[in-house]
């Protein structure tokens, strides 16, 4: 029996798929509670401080790698089921870690199931949500993750104010750690109630599933264009190889992909992130109001990115993008200041210049490098491009959890934000230049920005174009 369009029913796919961001979200805040303690109990070099911070990446850049050949082998709701398995098996090992190569150990398989998780919760809400709304559904992604950074902020912050320093020491960071249980659990809980993705049961043969499901999100009328749309973009990617990413016009949207990816990582966020409670332990907070002052920027965090969904479907993505950058590059300047000048006094200046850092940061590069990264890339290339742009997100974060340590250490806070700060102006520059606007627009729509870059080039046979569907939509 065909079910009717329900818009319940788009909601609970997107919310469903988006909750991958709170494993994010908890791996990315909890490590800032627990190196503290760490780095006391095993006496780590600020070398190995990073490392034990940035391992994690190691595995998600090989989730990533891996998520498009499993989930085009196995599902993607099926490898999504995996991504909650291992983290759920992290967040154990963590907690029962007999040493540090037991927790780098316990982290990298977390970090394959962050991996899986984040290359393909966000791609299958794209694939799944109307044009119209789908820039606030894919926000959802990021809105998790930023309420599994505060989330955990504030357990952080309850752990260690459970006993004494001595008991932190001993036993508070194996808490801190093994709360990620929860959003492994939360995320294979609701992974029930959605279904396979329609591109998928397609590729497989069962057409009758996916039409289903796509008369559900957007009525029967536009489900039979899309089933034939996706049937085409299926056809031409047996086709096609990676290589088509480097001819002209495609080469320009895979150019931006990777800098949405690598920007949304170095521009200095993660750095407050892994390190807020010692940043504030710097200029003079202690007795656990450093984890208080995270905590505030946690909630920041979360409001923001809520005015980011309402925001980013009326304003436009690279408005948004543009102004954020600005003010980020802006704060950053006035957060070197602060260590420059008066470090041990000037804690309140320090929380109000993170906190609109953060604030810019959620409303502009945040969210919208992972809305804008499976929306740019014609069908038949989505899922490898996300991939490798992915694999660069990935990277960039491996590289700041890694190396921020050793340059405050050795630079200084004043000149390591304010590095972050001409990193935000460059920022700027590229999304004034390069990057496209996509709102409103169909995935086909955006597609063709590129194809269109192509100019004097002949199309390639086995390009994916709008007229091709509609000459099969036609029939």
């Amino acid at each position: 029996m065909l079910q009717k369009q329900s818009s319940w029913y788009v909601i609970l796919i997107a919310v469903a798929a988006g909750v991958a961001g709170l494993m994010y979200g908890f791996d990315t805040a909890v490590i800032s509670g627990a190196i503290g303690f760490l780095a006391e109990r095993y006496e780590l070099t600020p070398a190995m401080q990073g490392w034990v911070i940035s391992c994690v990446m190691v595995g998600g850049v090989l989730g990533v790698a891996l998520s498009g050949f499993l989930s085009d082998r196995y599902g993607r709701r099926n490898i999504m089921f995996l991504s909650a398995v291992l983290f759920i098996i992290s967040a154990i090992g963590s907690a029962f870690a007999t040493g540090v190569s037991m927790l780098i150990v316990a982290r990298i398989i977390g970090g394959f199931g962050i991996g899986f998780a984040s290359a393909l919760s966000v791609t299958y809400i794209s694939e799944c949500a109307p044009p119209k709304i789908r820039g606030r559904l894919g926000s959802l992604y990021q809105l998790f993750t930023i309420f599994g950074i505060c989330a955990t902020f504030y357990i952080n912050y309850a752990v260690a104010n459970s006993g004494t320093y001595a008991w932190g020491l001993e036993e508070g960071w194996r808490w801190m750690l093994g709360y990620g249980v929860l959003p492994g659990l939360i995320f294979f809980v609701l992974l029930f109630f959605i279904p396979e993705s329609p591109r998928y049961l397609i590729q497989k043969g069962r057409e009758k599933e996916a039409f289903q499901t796509l008369t559900r999100i957007n009525g029967e009328e536009v489900a039979k264009q899309e089933a034939k749309e996706i049937k085409v973009s299926i056809e031409t990617e047996k086709n096609t190889s990676v290589k088509q990413l480097l001819k002209p016009g495609l080469r320009m949207a895979m150019g931006v992909g990777i800098f949405l990816a690598l920007f949304n990582q170095v521009i200095g966020m993660n750095a407050v992130t892994y390190y807020g409670p010692d940043i504030f332990r710097s200029v003079g907070f202690e007795n656990n109001t450093e984890f208080l002052a995270t905590s505030i920027i946690g909630s920041v965090q979360v409001l923001f990115t809520i005015v980011a969904l309402l925001l980013i479907d009326k304003l436009g993505r690279k408005k948004l993008m543009a102004v954020g950058s600005i003010l980020m590059a802006l704060f950053m300047v006035l957060i070197g200041s602060v260590f420059y000048f008066e470090p041990a006094s000037s804690g309140p200046l320090l929380i109000i210049f993170i906190a609109g850092f953060t604030a810019a940061f959620c409303v502009s590069m945040g969210p919208i490098p992972w809305i804008m990264i499976p929306e740019i890339f014609p069908n038949h290339l989505r899922a490898k491009a996300v991939g490798i742009a992915t694999m660069f997100l990935w990277g960039a974060n491996w590289a700041i959890g890694q190396f921020t340590p050793i340059l405050i250490n050795n630079m200084g806070g004043a000149f390591t934000f304010w590095m972050f700060a001409v990193i935000n102006a460059i920022c700027f520059t590229f999304v004034m230049t390069i990057v496209p606007e996509t709102k409103n627009k169909t995935l086909e729509e955006i597609g063709q920005i590129w194809l269109k870059k192509k100019n004097a080039a002949e199309p390639e046979k086995n390009v994916f174009t709008e007229n091709s569907v509609q000459e099969v939509v036609n029939k």
